[in-house]
């Protein structure tokens, strides 16, 4: 009987139908086991380029921030242009007889009395010459207020740069006036009115802060 199992057995080992078997069931081992690597391989690819996308995401919301302030900058100097532009048409006499024509007419409305009357051109700037006014003025001091007043806040630029009482009679009032405005440079030159004295002339700085602030107040 025993004899017989173990022959049985042997018969069975060297059956082709069991190494078919038993290859199908390694075959079968290796599939599963490859499979599982290929998940695990599939499963850290994604998660890599998920990470990298997110990251990819990340610097472009930062750049977006970054240029955010450049968006339409040049939209915005040519607007800052066009403001310059209607400035200057506004506020800077065309040429040295428009402003002494002005001056001419804000004096009789005052009413005062402007005499010893002088204008000179400073060093011409990239943009403005100043020019300068410098007056003896005479009037009720009520005139005299209302002509100041109506320079200040007339269309065209004027800045009083200094008044000083040099005398009083009855109830008239005697003032040294300098006045400051601006002509582009190229008017200026063809205006041939003589260089402000060194000692007279406002520091550089000043001048062109003083027209700076007029066109940031515009």
């Amino acid at each position: 009987m025993k004899s017989s199992s173990v022959s049985l057995w042997r018969e069975r080992l060297t059956s082709p139908l069991t190494w078919h078997y038993a290859a199908f069931a390694l075959l079968l081992v290796m599939a599963v086991g490859l499979s599982i690597r290929f998940g695990m391989d599939w499963h850290a690819t994604n998660s890599s380029a998920t990470d990298a996308l997110a990251a990819k995401q990340v610097q472009m919301k930062a750049l977006d921030l970054e240029t955010a302030p450049l968006r339409g900058l040049d939209m915005r100097i040519a607007d800052s242009r066009s403001q310059m532009e209607s400035f200057y048409l506004r506020r800077i006499p065309p040429s040295y007889s428009a402003i002494a024509l002005r001056i001419g007419e804000l004096a009789l409305k005052g009413p005062v009395r402007l005499s010893r009357v002088q204008y000179t051109q400073g060093p011409p700037g990239s943009d403005f010459t100043e020019i300068s006014m410098d007056a003896g003025i005479t009037g009720g001091y009520p005139e005299i207020m209302r002509f100041v007043n109506s320079l200040e806040r007339d269309q065209s630029f004027f800045v009083i740069r200094a008044m000083s009482l040099t005398g009083q009679q009855g109830g008239l009032v005697n003032l040294r006036l300098k006045v400051s405005t601006w002509l582009r440079p190229a008017d200026a030159a063809a205006s041939g009115l003589p260089p402000t004295p060194a000692n007279d002339a406002p520091a550089a700085p000043a001048a062109a802060t003083s027209a700076k602030n007029a066109r940031e107040g515009e």
